[in-house]
């Protein structure tokens, strides 16, 4: 019986779905050390064991790998039960319920999304319907933050884009390994929730 593994001349024969994950796999911890795009192609075909030329049959350009990536992060967070955390309607609920979510996630993978979507590079890149996903969980949470905290537009967006960073940098430790993930965890809902008390109006 033959897995999609199966032997031909000695060498182990992907089928595309595995291979592409597996590039998609090399290049999320290049990006993550490297810090940004264009990623070295030739350290990626390296640690993903493939010809540059395979790289390019599966991602022509690295706008379509960076989008591909940001993809594979994003489902990963709506599989977690994202969207239904970010359309609570406490404000306290909703803002915890997403950090952590995100710091799972970034302590899992690293800040790829963080990167790819903030990267120069990616600069009128994004992918529309990946943009659209981003929009729409942050237009959520920011009325959210504006009708709880009385703020204006531009505050409420302001403040989210601030306390993004918190599990997004608590996570990033525990990925580097300089933090465990339960103090990361712990410090991700205390900042979170100490800067909505610090913000919220009569407290």
């Amino acid at each position: 019986m033959r897995s999609e593994t199966a032997q031909r001349g000695g060498r182990a024969r992907l089928s595309p779905e595995v291979r592409r994950g597996e590039i998609l796999d090399a290049a999320e911890v290049l990006l993550v050390a490297h810090g940004g795009f264009p990623l070295p192609l030739e350290a990626l075909a390296r640690a993903a064991k493939v010809s540059k030329a395979l790289i390019y049959a599966y991602f022509p350009n690295q706008h379509d790998l960076a989008n591909a990536l940001l993809a594979r992060r994003f489902a990963a967070l709506l599989a977690t039960g994202l969207e239904a955390a970010a359309a609570r309607t406490n404000l306290f609920d909703a803002a915890q319920a997403c950090g952590a979510l995100y710091f799972d996630e970034v302590a899992q993978a690293g800040p790829v999304a963080h990167i790819v979507l903030r990267d120069p590079f990616m600069a009128g890149r994004i992918d529309p319907e990946l943009a659209a996903v981003r929009d729409r969980l942050a237009r959520r949470l920011a009325r959210l933050g504006r009708l709880t905290l009385r703020l204006s537009p531009k505050e409420a967006v302001a403040a989210l884009s601030l306390m993004t960073t918190i599990p997004e940098e608590a996570g990033r430790l525990v990925h580097a390994g300089d933090l465990t993930p339960e103090r990361g965890h712990e410090l991700t809902t205390r900042l979170i929730g100490s800067s909505l008390r610090a913000l919220t109006p009569d407290l």
